[in-house]
């Protein structure tokens, strides 16, 4: 097991260890030729899973969801790709504990951990997105390399929460709408949707909407407390052996990494399209 007779790894190390072993990221489907032994090895998800999210040093924060994820593996589950399919969801949730083993019980030799690691990475990180009434002779201008401030006319900036499910609701309907296991598609929730957006109107043909999905906090990035305490896994990024060029660099990454944002979506959507979905939506 990772971790066995020597230090705990931390997230950092931790997630070194992953980026050697994300060549099938993203492919449905896995050939035996095409992954190497760690990405077949279940048990060293298993162990990364437990040192990441349960058992390690890092893995229990105040901020942290206390939900964990765990994705069946496709042979036990006949949901997602098609709704219609009376089967088992294609994951299943649990409340945190300190012992990975009593939070899925009987149910782990159906679990598959390595996307069950992934989709708690995408789940436990912190994002907002940002909606923006923009001007779209000042964003060509910007594009065309003229000196244009590039500033919204109005913006709205909003937590949101990463789903592995969805909710088909309508804008004109109160009824609860149960949510719908919809992975591997990822959904963003937003608290008081209306309330939020009910002042991002387009009311100029030259206007748009600009939206902006940020990853900022959480799982996927480092916590201040390792950073500021200059532990070994700092080693991550570090080139230089030198104990000057150790201190040099930790302080470098701590700063960068404490303002460090990932786009992880952006889109434009023009006056005239808002238009063509608003008449479509009346149609229905």
């Amino acid at each position: 097991m990772l971790g066995d007779g020597g230090e705990t790894p931390s997230r950092y190390e931790l997630l070194s260890m992953v980026k050697k072993h994300t060549k099938l990221l993203g492919k449905t489907t896995v050939e035996e030729d095409d992954a190497s032994d760690v990405e077949m090895d279940s048990q060293f998800w298993h162990d990364v899973l437990d040192l990441y999210y349960i058992g390690g040093k890092e893995s229990r924060r105040k901020q942290d969801d206390d939900l964990v994820f765990f994705v069946r593996k496709r042979s036990t589950q006949g949901y997602g790709f098609n709704d219609s399919v009376e089967s088992a969801a294609p994951y299943f949730v649990r409340r945190w504990a300190p012992k990975l083993d009593n939070i899925v019980g009987e149910s782990s030799l159906e679990v598959d951990w390595r996307r069950s690691f992934y989709l708690n990475l995408i789940a436990h990180t912190s994002y907002t997105v940002t909606v923006a009434i923009c001007s779209q002779e000042v964003l060509r201008n910007h594009q065309a390399g003229q000196d244009t401030q590039l500033s919204p006319i109005y913006k709205v900036v909003k937590t949101v929460y990463a789903s592995p499910s969805r909710v088909n609701f309508q804008l004109d309907s109160k009824k609860e709408v149960e949510p719908t296991p919809a992975y591997p598609d990822i959904f963003f929730s937003v608290d008081d949707f209306d309330s939020t957006f009910d002042a991002v109107v387009l009311t100029e043909r030259d206007h748009c909407y600009c939206v902006l999905l940020n990853a900022h906090d959480g799982a996927a990035f480092p916590s201040d407390k390792e950073l500021h305490d200059g532990s070994s896994s700092s080693n991550v990024f570090q080139k230089n052996d030198t104990s000057v060029g150790k201190e040099k660099n930790s302080k470098v990454c701590a700063c960068f990494i404490q303002h460090m944002k990932l786009a992880c979506f952006s889109s434009l959507i023009y006056h005239e399209l808002h238009l063509l979905s608003y008449s479509d939506l009346k149609r229905l």
